[in-house]
């Protein structure tokens, strides 16, 4: 596995820049919080708790109680690469959160982001 500069780097740090683009579009930060919920198990004390602890994303994805199992249904293009088409496994995660954060600055409902 490539050690990119992304794997340290803590998600408290992007979290601001998620929120700032999600807000453009009149999200909330409730919203970013459900969709990072949805996508690793984690409770909203459990996500906090990673944000305050400046968790690299590397220890985020490694923690996760439970990666939800409908993962398969996000495809797209997120950075120039078609999510679903990702080798590496920890940037393949990297980049649903990427890809569901888009979706959700995109204005889509929260029924299709959450592929409900």
């Amino acid at each position: 596995m490539a050690n990119h500069k992304i794997f340290d780097m803590s998600v408290a740090s992007v979290y601001p820049l998620y929120l700032k683009k999600i807000e453009k579009k009149e999200r909330t930060k409730s919203e970013l919080d459900e969709v990072i919920r949805w996508l690793t198990g984690y409770s909203q004390e459990g996500l906090e708790k990673q944000l305050l602890d400046e968790v690299s994303f590397k220890d985020f994805f490694e923690d996760v109680p439970q990666l939800n199992p409908n993962v398969n249904l996000i495809k797209g293009v997120i950075c120039g690469y078609r999510v679903e088409e990702i080798e590496d496994p920890l940037m393949q995660k990297i980049r649903y959160l990427d890809k569901l954060v888009d979706e959700l600055a995109k204005g889509k409902s929260m029924e299709k982001i959450l592929r409900k």
